[in-house]
């Protein structure tokens, strides 16, 4: 028993000295990945900073740009372990780390398939700029003003006050319209006046109304008269506005009919109404 006790200290020993020396013969390896190990930790928290700060003039959501520095860092880290491994000669622990990565990634892939559809389309959505918070849009047969976009959906705040919230591969994979895109709209009203009228002190009664109101692009004011119709001469405006909500052109042509009706009753203009004679036997 003392004999055999006595012969696995010496093995001891002996796998110890073995050891020593193997981390001896090594230690320029050992030192060169530390420090490589090291400085990837370091680049990989600079360069997503760096990234960060460069996006975060496009990106607003706090989430999406945590999530893009978080993938820039994860990816400097695994260079760097995968170069350290490397240099410390262990190619079969870097061979079985990155063939388990590789069964890992397929797995949690079609595990979380759809969570990860949601997060590249959210990334998709704020980094091309094509919805932002604070936009009107119309998608999915919802409208509203964008409130948040995050990394699994996007959400709406509707006209009824309702929240809805819409899972960005749903925004992305359907046509959506954003009405905040396109800050210039031209209002068009048709109109009729009656055929006893100064036809010139109308129009010119008419430009002075709504150019006063709407200022935008005034010197663009067009001012038509397009047919002779049964009882009115047919008159179109059409006049710009600058405005990125949904409902502005129909609130911008709701004033102009007011200012237009209050100006002729002033000036004693005829709107007329539609005449039809019933002929009897």
């Amino acid at each position: 028993m003392g004999e055999q006790f006595k012969l696995s200290i010496e093995n001891l020993i002996q796998k110890l000295i073995s050891w020593f020396d193997s981390i001896i013969i090594n230690l320029p390896n050992i030192i060169l990945a530390t420090i490589i190990f090291l400085l990837a930790l370091y680049l990989s928290k600079k360069i997503s900073q760096r990234v960060i700060k460069s996006i975060g003039r496009r990106v607003k959501q706090g989430s999406i740009k945590s999530l893009v520095g978080s993938i820039i860092s994860i990816t400097i880290v695994g260079l760097g372990i995968i170069l350290a491994l490397g240099i410390l000669n262990l190619d079969q622990a870097l061979n079985s780390l990155i063939a388990g990565a590789g069964v890992a990634g397929i797995a949690i892939g079609l595990a979380v398939q759809g969570t990860l559809s949601n997060t590249f389309s959210g990334i998709s959505l704020s980094v091309k700029n094509d919805i932002n918070v604070g936009d009107f849009v119309e998608t999915n047969g919802f409208g509203g003003t964008v409130e948040e976009i995050n990394l699994r959906d996007t959400k709406i705040r509707t006209l009824d006050n309702n929240l809805v919230i819409i899972p960005n591969n749903s925004i992305s994979n359907n046509p959506y319209k954003n009405y905040s895109l396109t800050r210039d709209l031209r209002v068009v009203i048709e109109i009729g006046i009656g055929y006893e009228s100064d036809l010139e002190k109308v129009e010119q009664i008419t430009k002075k109304a709504i150019t006063n109101e709407f200022m935008y692009r005034r010197d663009e004011f067009e001012f038509y008269y397009t047919a002779f119709g049964d009882s009115a001469i047919d008159i179109q405006i059409r006049f710009w506005i600058q405005a990125t909500e949904k409902y502005a052109l129909t609130k911008a042509r709701s004033r102009a009919i007011i200012l237009i009706k209050k100006t002729f009753e002033e000036e004693s203009i005829n709107i007329p109404f539609p005449i039809r004679t019933i002929m009897s036997n």
